[in-house]
């Protein structure tokens, strides 16, 4: 079964410096519908005005990842980590115990347009941690590329989590499959274009939650970008 959320229908916040469309329930946008899935919390769709950010602001027991989609974002935090993430990047950070960061447009003439995603740890209270890596565009063409999982393999960050996250590209004739094994339930986010999901179109920032199917099917993309989340059968986050 296939749950379509789509992209117009999502919360918004508008201010001078940022616009950002919300896929499930964040800051002044609640939907006890929209209160997230199994453990994905928050979907937040952020474009930064050039030489704007958000200022230093604290976070504790979450998984947050940042999927930049055009420009860069400058980062700083409490652990010491500084740096630019890029198009094509994807950074990971684990709150746990407790840290500070900030987030900036890293340019003064450009937008910055990314994904801010939060997943709920399988543990509290971990020792704070970073990480970044890229997956350029020829490794996610017209294939799942891993980027998150448990347990860090294929190039992937490690998250605190039972969720393995795939990015992919497709365009024309390029398909892909993903296997959900065990009941498993699945997230799809359209970053940018049109794909078809198990026979469904789904455009840009629409998303899908996904259950009781065991194949998810891409393909006919429209030079298409999407997440796919490979999640527990759960669903409410439990936080």
């Amino acid at each position: 079964m296939i749950e379509i959320r789509p992209a117009q229908h999502r919360g918004t916040a508008n201010f001078d410096w940022l616009f950002s469309r919300h896929t499930f329930s964040f800051g002044n946008y609640y939907d006890p519908q929209q209160s997230g899935f199994s453990d994905l919390l928050v979907i937040n769709d952020d474009i930064v005005q050039a030489g704007k950010g958000f200022n230093t602001h604290p976070h504790r027991d979450m998984e947050i990842f940042t999927y930049v989609i055009d420009g860069a974002l400058a980062h700083k935090d409490s652990m010491g980590t500084g740096s630019a993430i890029k198009a094509g990047d994807v950074q990971l950070m684990s709150a746990g115990t407790g840290i500070t960061h900030s987030e900036f447009n890293h340019s003064q003439t450009e937008l910055v347009h990314f994904l801010q995603i939060w997943l709920v740890p399988d543990k509290k209270g971990v020792q704070p941690r970073y990480q970044q890596s890229h997956f350029s565009q020829a490794e996610k063409q017209g294939r799942l590329q891993l980027i998150i999982s448990p347990d860090g393999t294929e190039k992937s960050l490690s998250v605190y989590q039972d969720v393995r996250v795939y990015a992919g590209c497709f365009n024309g004739d390029e398909q892909a499959q993903l296997t959900l094994v065990g009941n498993r339930y699945a997230y799809v986010h359209i970053v940018r274009g049109v794909l078809t999901v198990n026979g469904t179109v789904l455009n840009e920032g629409d998303g899908a939650r996904i259950r009781n199917e065991s194949l998810i099917t891409l393909q006919q993309g429209q030079n298409a970008e999407v997440l796919v989340f490979d999640l527990r059968p759960n669903e409410q986050p439990e936080h």
